[in-house]
């Protein structure tokens, strides 16, 4: 494949990657904003793709496991970099969860891992590669602390969370949240609530005294819609869990995806009004 072109599975690898290759070389991501990694379906033009990468960057943890069909099509050797596998993956109920880079110390290690790549296929970039990624890390620091202050602002009491599947389990970790509840109770978009376990999650929610109920841009929110109507709260903005947003949209970048997802949390849980959120 050519040096200078690469190929990201997701939305959120493809633009750490951006970040990191600058002009350099061409990032080509395969999931197009708002699309569910759970359920993709390859195209020809993937492994089109593929076939002309020198660097495959995918995500790992069983997301896009729907790769290795397009790799073999493609017949390609190209250098394959799981990013997974360079970040501390948190354990689900339902094993390894994927959603590592809602933790931003997992997109600083993922973005280092990246460098690295880049600069193995291309030796001749890698005062570029390194500059990029340590101006981006930076960056990341930066929203890990602000996001950070933003949330330990708000009372332990308030911080609690139901979103639509298990996809911010990193991010609730990393920022003192309590999961009370998925509407979809997996860490895939492909399983189904049951009547009973949607209305066991409704007296949860009572119970928790959760006021905000947190839609996913890749998934459609009647569900949610239902479970909050029936619990007595409200539905939040859509947050970006699996995927990012269009160009042009608040999250059309990895860093611009948790900046939205934590303002409208930090509403949520009714610290909305707190100056510490000016992310």
């Amino acid at each position: 494949g050519d040096s200078r072109t690469a190929v990201a599975t997701t939305t959120q690898i493809a633009d750490l990657a951006r970040a990191v290759a600058g002009e350099r070389v061409r990032v080509r991501q395969i999931l197009r904003p708002n699309s569910d990694p759970h359920a993709y379906e390859p195209r020809p033009s993937d492994v089109r793709a593929v076939a002309g990468a020198a660097v495959i960057l995918r995500s790992g943890g069983g997301l896009d496991d729907w790769l290795d069909g397009v790799v073999d099509n493609a017949g390609s050797d190209a250098a394959t970099a799981t990013l997974i596998d360079a970040v501390r993956a948190r354990r689900g109920e339902g094993g390894v969860d994927p959603h590592w880079w809602q933790d931003p110390r997992n997109a600083i290690a993922a973005t280092r891992r990246i460098r690295d790549v880049l600069t193995a296929a291309d030796p001749g970039g890698r005062a570029a590669y390194t500059a990029n990624a340590a101006a981006y890390v930076t960056r990341l620091r930066a929203l890990d602390s602000a996001i950070a202050a933003c949330l330990r602002a708000i009372p332990a009491a308030r911080r609690r969370l139901v979103t639509d599947h298990d996809a911010l389990g990193p991010y609730a970790d990393r920022y003192a949240i309590e999961i009370v509840g998925t509407v979809i109770p997996a860490l895939s978009t492909q399983a189904q609530a049951s009547a009973g376990e949607v209305a066991r999650l409704v007296r949860t929610i009572r119970s928790a005294g959760v006021r905000t109920i947190f839609p996913e841009s890749s998934a459609s929110p009647r569900l949610a819609r239902a479970v909050a109507r029936d619990a007595g709260a409200t539905v939040g903005p859509s947050l970006y869990a699996d995927t990012l947003g269009a160009a042009g949209s608040p999250g059309a970048t990895y860093i611009g995806s948790l900046r939205f997802n934590t303002r409208a949390l930090a509403a949520g849980f009714g610290g909305g009004t707190t100056p510490r959120c000016q992310l």
